[in-house]
């Protein structure tokens, strides 16, 4: 039976703390600021603002995947199971609160002081 060396992740801890914290910082800033040439333009029913947000927690929720639940170390297909599942998910997930977001906004913009 070989010997499995287990080497510190400590490093690599700080590298993905990080990277999650720039991204976070990122996160917070947009949504303080809220710059008008992202906030106003509108892209895909949403504005500009809203995905980068999207985006920025895609990045974030798959380095964790990646790190903290070792997904570089499962098969290749696994993965593949794992991230298409995900990514399909969001995608519907996204596609619903927009339409309907969309939806509520219009149905009630004439009742309701935005």
């Amino acid at each position: 039976m070989a010997a499995h060396a287990h080497e510190s992740n400590v490093k690599r801890i700080w590298i993905v703390f990080g990277l999650l914290s720039v991204v976070t910082i990122i996160e917070v800033w947009l949504g303080i600021v809220k710059p008008d040439s992202l906030h106003l333009g509108i892209f895909l029913g949403t504005s500009w603002l809203n995905w980068i947000f999207i985006i920025l927690t895609l990045v974030k929720a798959y380095y964790i995947t990646w790190t903290f639940m070792h997904m570089e170390g499962e098969k290749k297909w696994f993965r593949r199971a794992v991230v298409w599942t995900a990514v399909f998910l969001i995608i519907y997930l996204v596609t619903l609160l927009l339409i309907e977001g969309d939806y509520l906004y219009e149905t009630l913009a004439p009742l309701v002081r935005w």
